[in-house]
């Protein structure tokens, strides 16, 4: 179920680069504007589930939640400015090194340490990615500024969503309901300027055809899934795994349009593709013994102070 969530939001996101472009005279759906929505519609369903005792609304500090807020906000826009300005070539390298500048920041600012086998596992991940999925690369300055800013913004903020759930002792529900208010204002306030940019033009006057509207309906109810499987994942996993997570699914789909759809088999996909998996598989295996080490060793160490006790 959450691979299959985690597939309809990033077929949406992949759906950017046609949304954002101007069709037959009309202007495209503004993606940051739609994100907003789904934020509204996260922040009002949530509210009311607590209020019918689905589960208890927790405070988290308003300043670090403010913050918290805007920084998934700003991530959001400059991941759509990125799309914007840059090629799906350059773009997809840009999700690419999510990854490797997550485990950076964790690991200079958050004590966190990524053994050997972990480290291996995902520079093969990325090597498979990146050979099945990225293509036409074009660099411009203000593209890779754009790009850049996104890639540490984004990381940032998966980061954080892991270590608040911690740091406040919250779930992954009830940290979307604090902070889902404030990133749909800081979204709806970004939104204008921003999809202004994309598409050109007010994206409160403009008009847009029956089928737009009708995949923007759809894509808000499924909104509170996405965002729910999105924020338990991190709190559940990491942000890294949540990332693996992501690169499965693309595999997965890229192998289900050669296999059912009929997409044209190319050497160079299919051989990333199966780089990819085995670097998937190596990253498991990883995470499930380093969390096996870490499991067993507190209580190998109580055990040897207890032995030294009684000697």
């Amino acid at each position: 179920m959450v691979f299959w969530i985690f597939g309809f939001s990033e077929n949406l996101s992949g759906d950017a680069k046609r949304l954002t472009t101007k069709k037959r005279g009309a202007m495209a759906i503004a993606v940051t504007f739609l994100t907003a929505m789904h934020m509204v519609l996260t922040a009002l369903v949530l509210r009311a589930a607590a209020r019918m005792g689905y589960f208890e609304k927790k405070s988290v500090g308003r300043a670090e939640v403010v913050k918290f807020g805007v920084l998934n906000s700003a991530s959001i826009a400059l991941l759509n400015l990125s799309l914007g300005f840059n090629s799906v070539g350059f773009y997809q390298m840009t999700k690419l090194s999510i990854i490797p500048v997550t485990v950076g920041l964790q690991m200079t600012y958050f004590n966190k340490k990524f053994s050997a086998g972990v480290k291996m596992s995902l520079l093969v991940l990325l090597l498979g990615v990146g050979a099945s999925t990225v293509t036409d690369v074009q660099l411009n300055a203000t593209g890779s500024v754009i790009g850049g800013l996104s890639v540490v913004t984004t990381a940032l903020g998966q980061i954080l969503t892991g270590s608040m759930q911690q740091k406040h002792q919250v779930s992954s529900t009830q940290l979307l309901c604090a902070s889902a208010p404030w990133m749909a204002m800081t979204l709806m306030i970004l939104a204008p300027p921003v999809d202004g940019v994309l598409n050109g033009g007010n994206v409160l006057e403009s008009s847009y055809s029956n089928d737009v509207l009708i995949v923007a309906l759809i894509s808000c109810g499924l909104a509170i899934a996405v965002n729910f499987a999105t924020f338990a994942v991190i709190g559940k996993c990491s942000a890294v795994t949540y990332q693996v997570v992501g690169h499965l699914k693309t595999m997965l789909i890229l192998g289900f349009g050669f296999a059912v759809v009929g997409d044209p088999i190319v050497a160079k996909n299919v051989f990333g593709l199966l780089v990819a998996l085995c670097g998937m598989f190596l990253y498991a295996r990883a995470e499930m013994r380093d969390r096996a080490v870490a499991t067993t060793a507190p209580a190998r160490a109580s055990s040897d102070v207890e032995s030294a006790a009684g000697k």
